[in-house]
């Protein structure tokens, strides 16, 4: 593993404080210290600014509780507002009241209305699903109806267990591409892996092959400069920054672009957990072993993911977009051993948590188990609900954390959910040699899904996500045995006093979930 020297960590550190990343930081700062300090100010020098702020915070509150937001949010605000009612009121009221953000959501509703025409549902496939599983006819239903996400065949999918698997196979696709290449990423960080994709678009964009390429603002910080698009576009390459971080309190900074998209002729699409980073194909160590996975697709469900970019793309953009242009020749005819193939994207502005009605859907029609990688466990009421309940209904659960954890405060707050998850039945179990960043629920031997969206707020409520749900293809028989190859790696969380009731090895399924039968309540040891 690489360490950083003292005087390299102190000349990042330095970089970063004495940067365009630094000064936006302390604008913002000066900025939320001016909002807490004038809205003190006010509290303290009028009473009856303090009487009415009472009233407003009562009006908010009531507000709150009757809105659509989620649960946990509304529990949240209401508590910032008992504890604080000036500034939490205040702030509140800012956040809803936000134009960039009311502008966003009304810029990707009609982008979505542009891509409607080029996201019709084929209702030949419907019927054929209907015929085989009611149960996820009705989520292709909802996926399709509500948020223009069809449900496909004649796809084929390559599975890629880890992350440099699926960059061997990126490259000679790449190589390959003769109209265009999108490509949309989270994170961008120079080196092998990067520096290698970067040569092969550079040539494709000199061969007139169109190249656009996305990645999120956050890499401005410590990864690329912030100037970094002025560098592609000087080699062909239409580069954007998505939602670049900007000096002003925003709550549309929170909302990250966490995609990792790459389409290529409209013919060929990558998903999954994978970045574009050294460490993300283990040519670099920084936790331990990195597992992560990706699928590739190859047919008609690759215009999913062409549309999704696009939309994405064309928030700034003034000029109509020729979606024409971009779309996936169809294949005639139901390859039937292909199954069944759903891209699906999840946008924090459509009040519609996507990703998590996808892992609803898994945990809730489970017949035998449902198994879970996740690099992230931070979970609302709902989520836990549907984890224990599935467990206590006699459906093995297990999950796969990291056992050397990149944020040491996220893997801290994931441990405080695993005591009534454990006491439920649900087994979790920790990757021993290194970091898990895959996204993968698989169950039943006939349903999984692969994407970006881990378990955890940030992912199922703030983010843009993307993901693709499967179904009766021989790809699931692969994802399954890449999980039981992972467990066999990894060790069991087992709290002090917990038992088995039927003796499984992690290969093979009891049918019921571990229990304690007598959970130590205090000072309990996680192993």
């Amino acid at each position: 593993m690489d360490h950083k020297e003292p005087g390299k960590a102190k000349k990042g550190l330095s970089r970063i404080i004495f940067s365009r990343t630094g000064f936006i930081l302390l604008l913002i700062l000066i900025q939320l210290g001016i909002f807490v300090i004038t809205t003190n100010l006010l509290q303290n020098y009028a009473m009856f600014i303090h009487g009415t702020m009472t009233v407003l915070s009562v009006i908010v509150v009531i507000y709150i509780i009757n809105s659509e937001d989620n649960p946990a949010f509304k529990m949240t605000w209401m508590l910032c507002i008992v504890g604080l009612p000036a500034v939490g009121t205040l702030f509140y009221i800012y956040v809803k009241t936000q134009g960039g953000v009311r502008w966003m959501g009304k810029r990707l509703a009609t982008l979505r209305i542009e891509t409607d025409s080029y996201m019709l549902q084929d209702m030949d496939v419907v019927d054929a699903l209907r015929a085989s599983k009611p149960a996820n006819a009705n989520l292709a239903y909802y996926l399709s109806h509500h948020l223009g996400f069809p449900v496909y065949r004649n796809t084929e999918i390559t599975y890629f267990p880890l992350g440099e698997d699926k960059f061997r196979a990126m490259i000679p696709e790449l190589e390959k591409a003769r109209k265009y290449i999108f490509m949309e990423y989270f994170i961008v960080e120079k080196g092998y892996m990067w520096d290698s994709i970067l040569k092969v678009l550079t040539r494709k964009a000199r061969e007139g092959v169109e190249v656009r390429f996305m990645y999120d603002g956050t890499c401005a910080i410590s990864m690329l400069p912030y100037d970094y698009p002025s560098e592609l576009e000087s080699r062909g390459i239409r580069c954007k920054m998505m939602n670049p971080i900007k000096p002003f309190l925003s709550t549309v900074q929170n909302n990250r672009d966490h995609r990792k998209i790459c389409v290529i002729d409209g013919k060929v699409g990558f998903t999954g957990g994978i970045n574009l980073g050294d460490e993300y194909i283990n040519r670099k160590e920084r936790f331990g072993h990195w597992k992560d996975t990706a699928v590739m697709l190859k047919g008609d469900a690759v215009q999913s993911l062409t549309m999704m970019f696009l939309q994405l793309w064309n928030i700034d953009e003034k000029r109509p977009e020729r979606y024409q242009r971009y779309l996936t020749p169809r294949k005639d005819g139901l390859r039937r051993e292909l199954g069944y193939v759903l891209p699906y994207g999840d946008s924090p502005f459509d009040n519609e948590n996507v990703g998590e009605e996808v892992y609803f859907h898994i945990l809730n029609h489970a017949k035998k188990y449902v198994h879970i990688m996740t690099p992230y466990l931070i979970l609302d009421s709902e989520m836990i609900s549907a984890l224990t309940r599935t467990a206590k209904s006699g459906i093995e659960v297990i999950i796969i954390m990291p056992h050397i954890p990149d944020k040491w405060y996220a893997f801290a707050l994931a441990k405080t959910y695993y005591r009534e998850l454990i006491r439920a039945g649900v087994q979790i179990y920790e990757y021993t040699p290194g970091f898990v960043h895959a996204k993968v629920f698989v169950s039943d031997d006939d349903t999984a899904t692969v994407g970006t969206i881990n378990l955890d707020y940030r992912s199922l409520y703030l983010h843009f996500e993307c993901g693709v749900f499967i179904y009766n293809n021989s790809v699931i028989d692969k994802i399954e045995r890449d999980f039981q190859q992972t467990l066999a790696k990894c060790h069991k969380n087992q709290p002090v006093g917990c038992k088995k009731e039927n003796n499984a090895d992690q290969t093979g399924r009891s049918g019921a979930a571990s229990f304690c039968s007598s959970y130590v309540e205090e000072g309990n040891q996680i192993d």
